[in-house]
């Protein structure tokens, strides 16, 4: 009989993992013993759903939920009702659950099927001799248990409310087990959010993938306070403040990736909604060319970058991509000649030899207070996370007109308003005008999947129109019209990644006028396309007109 290959030799050759981190779990398995895979659960080098595939492989076990189904709430019910009560204690302390299906065949899932001495508990406790064992995420084994606790008590007793209550279930070994394979299946996923979200029944784990929520989990609604407990308490917050809003922040390695994780509370009906923004702390793409700009756009945002003195703004609603654009347009200004500082709120990554402030508005430190204070350190270049108000606006000006190059964002829907959002905000139209080099409105839109998208079956109607502004643009490239399909490869949504859309609009003397003159929007659009100027629609038509998106994404992000 051929042996059974070796499951760190099998991650390895598979890319699931590196070979540094079985060495080093190796090492830890001589140390302090256990199962190579928990052991590389818990040094954060593959995800559990990683693991168990490749265990079901190698152990030639079936994964519960998967190949085997679950037990539903009848053979549970069964269960509680005609098992022994010492059998359901021990299974319960245990982490077991076995059971019998329709055809009489008992099955058992467990957290290691292989430890020792399980077999003779089975037979001990249970009085079972023939059992399939099958393999089951920590989660999905859970929940099973959870409805079997719940069903033999009738109904789950209220759980206590002190801090030392909350603090031991945040310890619990289920719970960070729980937590941390969450973190790990996001990574894996490619989520850049994960929203833990309380409803009366149940808690819903929902992930924000290429922006788009997708339901991932659903747990009994009692897990939901150990669970929010050792989110707060990893991110170092007030695990027993529930009342008020808090922020917290904490460093993770999660499916071999080291992330920064910025964590958000407020108060619901139902509890908490708790959301963790995943920042991955190496970001190689963070360049203008990885941005997705046309040729015309990316000649222009370089243009912007070795300015000498001015307002360069990037405009968009919350998850737009600004940050990501400031960050390439920093890097592509270092030239290693140049002090840049940066004002941010919060600092969501670290750029090499540049200075970045992380402001505190609790102790007084603002944009505006950090501002007064960075100008006297002689920098080239300052970026300011976002002009919120007025005297933030004005010292930013005030920055440009004394010979420094000043990056910000701005929520503004289009390029455009960006003129009219700061004379809202009481700074005068010739103050607007004078300092202000450029703005940039940009949106992200979802990437086709590579491995299934097909040429659309339906030319758009646009295409007609298009073509002029394609050829302009993008010279003789001939249209590439595609559509969604779905595969494993995306999580069968048709799209993997994105790649952002966006209008630019070069301030030039002409538009310097029609800004101090009070001009509206429209005649300010007018004025910018006669320069040039196409606006998100049309930027994004030409990504769908290179196969790059499709024309329903398109119209999803801007607007139908």
């Amino acid at each position: 009989m051929a042996a059974k290959p070796l499951l760190g030799e099998m991650l390895v050759s598979e890319g699931t993992v590196r070979t540094a981190d079985v060495e080093r779990a190796l090492e830890m398995q001589k140390q302090l013993g256990g199962r190579l895979g928990s052991l590389l659960l818990r040094v954060g080098a593959v995800s559990e759903d990683s693991l168990l595939e490749a265990l079901s492989r190698q152990l030639g076990l079936p994964l519960l939920g998967r190949e085997l189904p679950a037990p539903d709430d009848g053979a549970l019910r069964a269960l509680a009702q005609n098992a022994n009560p010492s059998a359901l204690d021990w299974m319960l302390d245990q982490q077991v659950l076995a059971w019998e299906d329709a055809e009489g065949i008992r099955h058992c899932a467990a957290r290691d099927p292989l430890a020792p001495g399980l077999r003779e508990a089975l037979r001990f406790v249970l009085g079972a001799h023939d059992v399939a064992y099958c393999l089951a995420s920590s989660q999905l084994l859970e929940r099973l248990l959870d409805q079997l606790a719940h069903l033999r008590r009738g109904a789950q007793a209220e759980l206590g409310d002190s801090v030392q209550q909350l603090r031991e279930m945040a310890e619990e070994a289920p719970i960070v087990e729980l937590v941390n394979n969450v973190m790990a299946q996001a990574v894996e996923q490619r989520a850049s959010d994960i929203h833990f979200e309380p409803e009366e029944h149940q808690l819903v784990v929902r992930f924000r993938i290429d922006g788009v929520l997708y339901t991932r989990l659903q747990l009994p609604r009692e897990r939901f306070a150990a669970v929010a407990s050792r989110v707060k308490l990893i991110s170092d917050m007030d695990i027993a403040e529930r009342r008020l809003p808090q922020d917290g922040r904490l460093s993770i390695r999660a499916s071999g990736q080291e992330l920064d994780v910025r964590v958000s509370a407020i108060p619901g009906v139902h509890g908490e909604s708790i959301v963790l923004r995943l920042l991955p702390k190496d970001r190689k793409d963070l360049s203008l060319a990885n941005l997705g700009m046309a040729p015309d756009h990316l000649a222009l945002m370089h243009a912007w970058t070795r300015e000498t003195h001015g307002i360069v703004l990037v405009t968009g609603p919350t998850g737009s991509g600004k940050s990501t654009t400031l960050y390439a347009a920093l890097a592509a200004s270092n030239d290693g000649q140049k002090k840049i500082i940066t004002v941010e709120d919060p600092v969501e990554f670290e750029l090499p030899a540049v200075t970045q402030i992380q402001t505190h508005a609790e102790i007084g430190l603002t944009f505006a207070s950090a501002l007064r204070s960075i100008l006297r350190q002689d920098p080239d270049v300052v970026m300011i996370g976002e002009i919120r108000d007025l005297e933030t606006a004005q010292i930013a000006i005030q920055a440009s007109l004394t010979g420094h190059l000043v990056l910000s964002t701005l929520h503004t829907n289009d390029a455009i308003s960006a003129f009219t959002r700061l004379v809202d905000m009481g700074v005068e139209p010739f103050l607007v005008a004078t300092p202000l080099r450029a703005v940039q409105a940009q949106r992200l839109v979802r990437r086709l999947c590579p491995h299934c998208a097909r040429a659309a079956s339906v030319v758009p109607a646009e295409a007609a129109a298009l073509a002029p502004l394609a050829r302009r643009v993008l010279g003789d490239v001939p249209a590439q019209w595609r559509e969604p399909v779905g595969c494993a490869k995306c999580l069968n949504t048709g799209y993997k990644g994105r790649v952002g859309i966006y209008e630019m609009v070069d301030v030039s003397t002409a538009m310097r006028a029609k800004i101090n003159a009070g001009a509206s929007v429209a005649e300010m659009t007018e004025l910018a396309r006669a320069e040039g100027f196409r606006s998100l629609r049309e930027d994004g038509m030409l990504k769908a007109w290179q196969g790059v998106t499709s024309v329903e994404e398109v119209l999803r992000v801007t607007g139908s």
